[in-house]
């Protein structure tokens, strides 16, 4: 890696090799060698370090945690608590998340497609540029949410407009109008 990148800088050594030790071969051989070799191959470990998938975590208190990037893809959080918890970026497909407390929860960028959030508490939550297709929403509470960008569907929009009131905390943004509401 270092002498695919560095190619300047090997010549360079090599130059500086050749002027001032002329007498030893084997250290520009050396030099060489080192550098025609290719670069030893990295294994990553690419599992996230915030790894909830497939987890049992009802009635969990994640309250005020950092979780950005977090994985919950299948995972059960029915009455789990991410109050003010900052979920930028999170994965939570194909989760069950009834009757879950959100409220000032930041979804920003996060994936929530398929999640069943029948009975949530999404007030004042940020969901900025959210992935929600296919997501519940029965009976869910989302005073003063930002949907801003958010990908939903019409029938969810709908759904949605039919109870959205208030304005972000965070944000400044009108809920009806963050859905695009009439």
């Amino acid at each position: 890696m270092l002498c695919q990148s560095g190619l300047a800088l090997l010549l360079g050594i090599l130059l500086f090799c050749l002027i001032y030790i002329k007498s030893n071969q084997w250290l520009i051989v050396g030099i060489l060698t080192l550098c025609l070799l290719p670069a030893p191959a990295l294994a990553v470990d690419w599992t996230h370090p915030l790894s909830f998938s497939n987890a049992q975590l009802a009635r969990r208190d994640f309250s005020g945690e950092t979780l950005q990037a977090a994985e919950f893809s299948n995972a059960n959080m029915e009455m789990a608590n991410f109050t003010g918890a900052d979920l930028r970026g999170a994965v939570l497909s194909a989760s069950v998340m009834t009757k879950a407390n959100l409220h000032q929860a930041d979804l920003t960028n996060a994936m929530v497609d398929q999640v069943n959030l029948t009975g949530a508490d999404l007030s004042d939550a940020v969901l900025k540029e959210a992935l929600l297709l296919r997501a519940l929403f029965t009976d869910v509470n989302i005073q003063g949410a930002d949907f801003t960008d958010a990908v939903l569907d019409r029938a969810q929009i709908k759904e949605l407009c039919s109870k959205a009131s208030g304005v972000n905390s965070k944000t400044g943004v009108d809920t009806r109008e963050s859905l695009g509401c009439r």
